[in-house]
Order: structure tokens, then C-alpha cells, then sequence
């Protein structure tokens, strides 16, 4: 039998250009209460979005699926469908396994052309294939030993309910009708004590190639780099990424920097390796794969460890003119700009605007796995975005999430990317006045949802004791109705910030409503001007020229 099944990954529309991601991640004895956690930035200037679905099927022997290129859309070709797949919403599955990404590059003579899985088909098909993350570490790499890998090097995050994993893995090369290789690649299991990150920029060093049960790899990880006269020393020498992607100075400073402040933020010591993520001395000492904080995470933690912009770093980004008038803590693109025959660099923060979507998954090994799963979403900054509760056993994607008709130029107030973006861009520009008002609103509405979970998910139990199909269609309904309402108070802040803020002036308000005048007309608004550090950049460059004479 030969039917033809298309899988266009994630369903999204995106500019063509490689995404520059950042996941964070928290073994189950470093969290507060026993959860593995881990984190996904979606970075990308042009992409939109949906919460994709996959569901659960079985299919005849036979069955090809089509694949196309996760950044592009283009046609790569077929590969044989699995005999059963699972649920899968978003990045995680009905079995809690959630699956991440980075792009890291490497070597570009590495990259196999002719393979037909590219890094975003290969996640949601293994997916949508696997139920742990062992399972996944198999299935991912024996499709790309099958069906070849057509991107470059990437940094995988793969989490079950139990354990947390990093994987790197790179392409051999489109001369694979020549040689039997096909992809290296390598994976280490993050200490259960352990928190890891990754952000653009290849992390395994050397590993421990004797620790079979923490650490595996593929059988030509070295021989691979010696055949290409890459690598010469002792096997207990090797480092991947120093053989496959040394980290040079925007790798350290671009990339490893938002690794090292998530770090910072729950290790005290961690100014030891603020000279690797400044990325000047070329001697400094290389920052660890993982580290073990100074106390236990949260989901809430994570989630502001995913609003970053180096606060109270040396690399904060509110300490030059670049900020503007109102102390934003963001950049125009691109990264790089030259002035006078001199290049120069932004300060890249985890947190940015070109953020796609983002996401913490919470993974419970005590619940039943339908309850036990659920990955907090938000489609746009993650700074900017209130997460809403996504259960791994939804088979209904809200509408907000998945809004027919929306797409990257196509906007709908229906979309919770484009009312999420409508705010973020009117609150970006002045960031320092505005952001308050979003924080609040954001803040107030991840409080309810957290408040909410004991009880919603004991619900669930009670339901899922006697009838699973009752349970997951109550956590179902519940994550629709939070999204929803969601996008109903989004909608309601964007008017507000517009009437509050309007031509730069603040008019007061009291609980949310503007107060007006005893002959009911709007009360005096205040002017607020530049902050102090607007002031004082504008005279130390402009001197006298302004005072008042």
C-alpha cells in the first residue's frame, strides 16, 4: 500500500534564514518539586506561528510521509511512517517528552544537501515516534542514518518526566553516495542535580566515552574528525565542539553569554566565567556544560529566566545612548553594524523581539501522563507574552493559537500572535514607561494559572480515575478557555496603553479606569520627558546647545 502523508513541520510561515534560538533546562532534583523543566525561545525575524497538532494515529505498512523544510517549505522528499504515532502539541507529546532546538552551525562543509530531514522535520517527527527521551535519542538518530540530515549543526534539548538530555548532531557531508556516513553526533544526560543551557553555540566539550549509561554517541564521533584531519590526539582528548564548532568571539559573547547569565541568576559564583561569555580574553576558562544551583527552580524561575536582558550584568543593556528616551532593553538588527570602516556588535539577550513563540514544559513523573505534561505557551517575547497552561494530551488547539486566515502578513485580532505583537511593538519603543502596565497585566494573569493548578489538575485525577476520555477533555477545554481569555485581556491592555500613553503624555488612571474632570472631561495628563539617563546622554552630546540662556 502506498499512501502519501504530508507533514509540513509545525505548520508555520517564516522568512528563509537560520533561527537563533535559546533553551534553558532543569533536571528533576534541581526544581522545587521534583519536575524536569525545560525552556525554548523560537527566535526568527519573519516567522509566524501556530501551535501545531499531530494526532495520534496507526497507519498501514507502506505509508510515506512527505517532508518539508521546517524554515523554508521546500520539498526535501519521503520517508517510511511509523506503524503507530502519538499526540503531539507544540514541542511536547502525550508522554511528556519534549524536544528543543538550537542552531549552532559548525563546520559548513558538514551540511548534507541531499538529506531529506532537516533539524525541525526530524523533532516533530521523533515526536510524534517516541515516548522517552532515550527512546527519542534512537529514533531521531537512526532517521538521520536512514534518510540523511539537511541541516547544519544544532543543539537538541530532549526531556521526559525523568530525565534530561543534550544532543549535539551535524551532517557528514553531501558526498554521502561515496562514503557510508551520514551524521556524528553525540548526547549527555544532564545530572538529575543539574540545571544546562544552550543558545546558538555548540556546549559538549569533552565526554566521558566509557559512560555508557550517561553518555552516547555515534560509532564515527571521532574516527569522522580524524579522517578529516580535524582532530590528531588521544580519543580522551576530543572535544566536539572545539573540533566541529569552536566557539570564537561572537559564539561566547553572542551566544554562550545568554547561557551564562541564566546561570548567574542561581549560582554565586559564576563571575569566574564572565570572561568566557564577555568573549575578549581568549584564555579565559571555558564555562560548564552544567552547573548545580545554589537553590532549587521553579517553573515560574524559568519562565523569567526566559525574560532576560542581563539585568544587573555587565552586559545589561541599559547603560548607553542605544536605549533611547524610555531605557529599552532591546536592539535593532542586524547583530553587527559598521561605522567608519569599524565593525561593531549588540549585546543579544535571551529575551527578543524577534521571539516566534515561547515555551516552558513542565514534565511530572508522579501524575498521570496526560496531567503530569503540561508546557506553558506564549506566542511572542516570552517577556512580552503571559504563558498559558497547554496540556500534553490536548487534541484541540485554541483558536487563538491556530486562527484561520492568519498568517506573517496577514493580520487577525482573533491571532494571539498579532494582538501579543500589536502590544509588544507599541510597548517596545518605551519600554520604561509602558512595560509597567504590561507586567501587571501579565503577571496577574500567570498568578491566576498557577493558583488555578492544584485544583484543575485534581479535578483531572478525580476524573482520569474513572474516565480518561472526561479528564482530558476537561484539561482540554480548560487550556482553550485560559488561552481565549488570554487573548480577550491582551486585547483589552492594547486599548488601554493607547488612551494611557497617547502623544507621550500619561493620563492617570485609578484600578485600570481614567479618571476624569467634575465636568466628566479627562483629567490632566502628565508629562513625564526624557528619564534621567535620556537627559544626561543627550547633554554630554549635545553641551550647552539646549540650556536656556
Amino acid at each position: 500500500m502506498r499512501k502519501t502523508f504530508i507533514l509540513l513541520a509545525a505548520m508555520l510561515t517564516v522568512a528563509v534564514q537560520v533561527p537563533a534560538c535559546t533553551n534553558f533546562i532543569v533536571a528533576k532534583g534541581a526544581s522545587t518539586d521534583g519536575s524536569v523543566i525545560c525552556s525554548y525561545n523560537a527566535d526568527s525575524y519573519g516567522m509566524f506561528q501556530n501551535l501545531c497538532h499531530y494526532p495520534a494515529a496507526t497507519h498501514p505498512k507502506g505509508i510515506k510521509l512527505k517532508i518539508y523544510d521546517w524554515d523554508t517549505g521546500e520539498y526535501h522528499g519521503e520517508i517510511d511512517e511509523a506503524a503507530q504515532t502519538y499526540n503531539v502539541i507544540g514541542n511536547i507529546n502525550e508522554w511528556q517528552l519534549t524536544i528543543g532546538e538550537t542552531t549552532y552551525g559548525g563546520r559548513e562543509e558538514m551540511v548534507d544537501s541531499t538529506g531529506i530531514l532537516d533539524y525541525g522535520s526530524l523533532i516533530y517527527n521523533t515526536l510524534r515516534r517516541a515516548k522517552t527521551a532515550r527512546e527519542a535519542i534512537s529514533v531521531m538518530t537512526s532517521l538521520v542514518e536512514k534518510y540523511g540530515y539537511n541541516s547544519s549543526g544544532e543543539t537538541f534539548t530532549i526531556c521526559d518526566p525523568n530525565e534530561a538530555w543534550i544532543v549535539e548532531m551535524m551532517g557528514c557531508g553531501p558526498d554521502r553516495k561515496l562514503s557510508k556516513e551520514r551524521t556524528v553526533w553525540v548526547a549527555m544526560r544532564i545530572p538529575d542535580n543539574a540545571i544546562c543551557g544552550h543558545a546558538n553555540q555548540s556546549r559538549i566539550g569533552r565526554f566521558d566515552m566509557k559512560d555508557k549509561k550517561n553518555v552516547l554517541y555515534s560509532k564515527n564521533v571521532v574516527s569522522y574528525a580524524r579522517k578529516k584531519g580535524w582532530f590528531s590526539g588521544k580519543d580522551s582528548e576530543f572535544s566536539w565542539k572545539n573540533t566541529y564548532a569552536k566557539p570564537d568571539f561572537s559564539g561566547r559573547r553572542i551566544c554562550d553569554a545568554r547561557v551564562w547569565s541564566f546561570y548567574n541568576r542561581f549560582n554565586k559564583d559564576m563571575e569566574r566565567y564572565l570572561p568566557w561569555a564577555m568573549g575578549i580574553d581568549p584564555n579565559a576558562e571555558d564555562m560548564p556544560l552544567w552547573i548545580v544551583p545554589d537553590r532549587k527552580l521553579s517553573v515560574q524561575d524559568v519562565e523569567a529566566a526566559m525574560r532576560d536582558h542581563f539585568e544587573g550584568t555587565p552586559l545589561s543593556l541599559d547603560q548607553d545612548v542605544a536605549q533611547g528616551n524610555w531605557d529599552m532593553p532591546y536592539r535593532p538588527t542586524p547583530l553587527y553594524f559598521e561605522v567608519d570602516g569599524k565593525k561593531y556588535f549588540n549585546e543579544r539577550p535571551t529575551s527578543t523581539q524577534q521571539t516566534g513563540f515561547s515555551y516552558v514544559s513542565q514534565m511530572r513523573s508522579w501524575l498521570p501522563r496526560e496531567i503530569g505534561g503540561v508546557m506553558w505557551w506564549g506566542n511572542d517575547d516570552g517577556n512580552m507574552v503571559a504563558y498559558t497552561p497547554i496540556y500534553c494530551g490536548m487534541t484541540v488547539q485554541p483558536e487563538c493559537y491556530n486562527t484561520p486566515g492568519a498568517d506573517a502578513v496577514t493580520y487577525s485580532d482573533k491571532n494571539a500572535f498579532w494582538v501579543c505583537n500589536w502590544v509588544s511593538n507599541m510597548v517596545y519603543p518605551r519600554y520604561s514607561q509602558m512595560f509597567p502596565s504590561l507586567k501587571a497585566v501579565r503577571d496577574s494573569l500567570e498568578q491566576s494559572y498557577f493558583d488555578a493548578q492544584a485544583q484543575v489538575e485534581k479535578r483531572a485525577q478525580d476524573l482520569y480515575a474513572t474516565d480518561k476520555a472526561a479528564a482530558l477533555k476537561y484539561l482540554n477545554d480548560y487550556s482553550v478557555e485560559k488561552a481565549q481569555q488570554m487573548l480577550a485581556r491582551w486585547r483589552e491592555l492594547a486599548t488601554f496603553l493607547i488612551v494611557k500613553y497617547n502623544d507621550m503624555a500619561v493620563k492617570p488612571d485609578k484600578d485600570g479606569r481614567f479618571l476624569r474632570t467634575k465636568t466628566g472631561l479627562g483629567a490632566t495628563v502628565k508629562r513625564p520627558g526624557y528619564t534621567e539617563k535620556a537627559r544626561r546622554a543627550l547633554i554630554k552630546d549635545t553641551g550647552d546647545k539646549f540650556q536656556l540662556r
